[in-house]
């Protein structure tokens, strides 16, 4: 039986221009479309998470966790920064128990310790116990300890990268507000062009061309997301990655069903 991460960016369901502005239409959408493929496939066994977009975001900008915190240093911002996140989880597991989906909340904030923003310890046995009793475990971008600055901010990708490691999930799904990785920064480039498939290999000269998060996002963006899945791939070489657009009604429900699904960007060894 396969396990699956599937990712719900947080440009997607809130709007990231607007200061803790869920997008709760889009939320019960995609909620359908994951109730439905699980649906037509009761083998598929699935691990969500969610970006913190306009909830986590600014606070973790506004207090600059991601750069850690001194010695003697206000925790305050660190706390808000993980209620922020936790507002957005509620709203999305709430919604998703809503649609029928069995989801419980994991908040990495509760059990993970990082050393310079990487992951070093998390509790995932209860997520492996939750995927065994036919739960849908949820995890989220979120504010985590750290070994080397005290604080530091924990993406989504670093959660899975580190939960991937013991659920050896066959893939892993990102699904954003934007149709896959480019060949440069779109927005600037109007040559850019949609990659249909990339390789670890490929990534050191891709990454120079590409930018970004024009929005408020301490986490680097497309382009962190997309290192931290090339460090993924090349640790896991069995693991494929595909980068899709949820804004595309049936798009999530289509590529959780598919695996041979091509549209977006999939990254993995050739």
């Amino acid at each position: 039986m396969a396990t699956l991460f599937l990712k719900l960016g947080g440009s997607l369901i809130t709007d990231k221009a607007h200061r803790e502005t869920p997008r709760p239409d889009v939320i019960r959408r995609l909620a359908a479309e994951i109730r439905e493929a699980s649906a037509a496939d009761p083998e598929l066994r699935l691990v969500l998470g969610h970006g913190s977009g306009s909830f986590g975001h600014y606070a973790a900008q506004e207090h600059r966790v991601a750069e850690g915190i001194s010695p003697g240093g206000d925790w305050r911002g660190f706390a808000e920064t993980a209620a922020a996140a936790a507002r957005l989880n509620r709203i999305v597991a709430d919604t998703f128990l809503e649609e029928g989906l069995p989801v419980l909340s994991f908040a990495p904030s509760a059990s993970a310790l990082a050393r310079g923003g990487r992951l070093v310890e998390m509790s995932w046995e209860p997520i492996r116990d939750a995927l065994e009793r036919g739960l849908i475990p949820l995890v989220y971008g979120d504010a985590g300890f750290d070994e080397a600055q005290a604080a530091c901010i924990l993406s989504t990708e670093e959660v899975f990268a580190y939960l991937a490691r013991h659920l050896q999930p066959e893939r892993i799904i990102l699904a954003s507000d934007v149709e896959g990785i480019y060949s440069g920064e779109p927005q600037r480039d109007a040559g850019a062009r949609l990659l249909a498939r990339i390789s670890p290999a490929e990534w050191p000269r891709l990454e120079k061309r590409l930018g970004g998060s024009p929005a408020v996002d301490v986490t680097g963006g497309m382009l962190g997301k997309a290192r931290r899945m090339v460090e993924l791939v090349q640790a896991q070489p069995s693991v494929q990655v595909h980068f899709v657009s949820g804004q595309r009604p049936g798009e999530v429900k289509e590529v959780l069903l598919d695996r041979h699904y091509t549209r977006g960007t999939i990254l993995a060894f050739s």
